[in-house]
Formats: structure tokens, C-alpha cells, sequence
């Protein structure tokens, strides 16, 4: 995979087809090709026209492994996700990103406004804002010596998600850590681009879509139906609503 130098770290990315660029953001434990290739997003998007680039986070896939939680702020990650677009040469792009990839997103939206022509937040409602209070458990859940030893459902979905993507779990223990900072209400309410807020209807873990694109100046929400968090991330429906939102904007 070809990769550059954000802030000195080594962040992998890869570029699909030909078209009309964008930008896509994975959630935490997984990858541009586990979150956007092996889900059927990068062909969906193709045959729409645009030509997908994805992004493996700090820590992540490809890119390089750090272990510090003090550099994985969703700020900083955004600004890795800038530094890409430097690299590449482009100026203004469409970005989607789930769940941590859609917090990132948002920072995306909110410091480098310039960057982002419209924006989809999977599988990220109100807790963009309010954050989650099962980060300790997860943290848990990684660093354990086995699967045997996680008990708690969250921490399991999370292990047997890290193990299955032979992910570092060492870097997502850190990651976990501080990439969940919440964004302020009043940042929220400054991002003026038009942003598709998508959530499963049985996601537990993303809080309420109609709540955040209510305080966006330009937010429109999606109930993905029947889906819980993880099996939101392929879900045929929400890539129609993305594809129909993409072409509006």
C-alpha cells in the first residue's frame, strides 16, 4: 500500500478506479479495506462515478503502530485525513466515515472546513457529543490474555472483532483510550456542510441520529433498519441512502 508522513507517522492509504474522489474513514479496530472494500462499499461507490480513497488510521491496518494514547485524539486523526488530501493534491472532497471514522469525520468538518464538500456519519448519533461510558471495558477486553477471560458482551464483540482483523491490540488499547473525546455542542452546530447522519435502528452504541443532525446547520438522519451497530457497516439500504445524498450534494 503507498503511504506518506502525517506529524511524523506513517499513515497507509489506497486509491480505487477512476472518478470523482472520496474520502473514506474506518471505525476503530478495523481498516480501509475491512470497513470500505470487504463490505462492498468501494464497488458501490465506483458504479456511482466517484473513485473511493481510503485511509488506514494511526495504528490501524497498514499504517504505523503507536502506542501512546496522547496521539490518538480524533482531532489529530482528522488532521492525518487533511494531511492525505495535501498529499494527494486535492482541495475539496466528499468524506464518509463510521463510527470512529465518522467522529474523526467530524473534526475533519469542523477544523478544515474546506476540505469537505458533504459528509456521511455512520453509525455516529448523540454520542458524537455525550461520548461512551464502555471504553474501560473494551480496554479490558484487549488486553486480555484470551478471549476466554472477557466477559462483558461488549468487550467480546470488540476482542473477537480485533482478532478476526489480526489487529494490534496493544495500539487499539491505546487508541481506545483517548479517541472517544467528545465534540463540543457548539462545534457541532458550526459545521455547515451537509452531513447525512446514518444509524442503525438497533444500534445501542451511536445514541440518536435525529438529535444530531437536528443541531447541524445542514443534517439530515437515516435509520438504518434492523441493523445494530456492526451489521450497520454493509447494510445494502444505507449505502443507497448514501449514494442518493452524495449525488444531491
Amino acid at each position: 500500500m503507498p503511504s506518506f508522513l502525517s506529524n511524523g507517522i506513517e499513515i497507509a492509504y489506497e486509491i480505487f478506479g477512476e472518478g470523482r474522489p472520496i474520502l473514506l474513514i474506518h471505525g476503530f479496530a478495523s481498516s480501509g479495506r475491512i470497513n470500505w472494500f470487504n463490505t462492498g462499499w468501494v464497488e458501490a461507490l465506483r458504479e456511482a462515478g466517484y473513485q473511493p480513497i481510503t485511509i488506514d488510521n494511526r495504528g490501524h491496518g497498514a499504517s504505523r503502530k503507536v502506542y501512546d494514547p496522547k496521539l490518538y485524539f480524533a482531532h489529530d486523526m482528522a488532521d492525518d485525513a487533511a494531511a492525505l488530501l495535501d498529499h494527494l493534491g486535492l482541495k475539496t472532497v466528499p468524506v464518509i466515515g463510521y463510527s470512529m471514522g465518522a467522529r474523526i469525520a467530524a473534526y475533519l468538518s469542523f477544523r478544515h472546513p474546506a476540505r469537505v464538500r458533504c459528509a456521511i456519519w455512520g453509525g455516529m448519533g448523540l454520542n458524537l457529543i455525550t461520548g461512551l461510558e464502555d471504553s474501560e471495558e473494551i480496554i479490558e477486553a484487549l488486553t486480555a490474555e484470551s478471549l476466554a477471560d472477557v466477559k462483558g458482551a461488549t468487550g467480546r464483540q470488540f476482542r473477537i472483532f480485533a482478532d478476526h482483523s489480526r489487529a494490534d491490540r496493544a495500539a487499539l488499547a491505546a487508541c481506545m483510550i483517548s479517541s472517544r473525546e467528545p465534540m463540543p455542542e457548539a462545534e457541532v452546530r458550526q459545521i455547515a456542510t451537509p452531513v447525512l447522519v446514518a444509524v442503525g435502528e438497533a444500534d445501542e452504541m451511536a445514541g440518536d441520529p435525529h438529535g444530531l443532525a437536528a443541531l447541524l446547520p445542514q443534517g439530515e438522519a437515516f435509520q438504518i433498519p434492523k441493523r445494530n451497530h456492526m451489521l450497520a457497516t454493509g447494510d445494502p439500504k444505507f449505502k443507497a441512502a448514501a449514494v442518493k445524498f452524495l449525488l444531491a450534494h
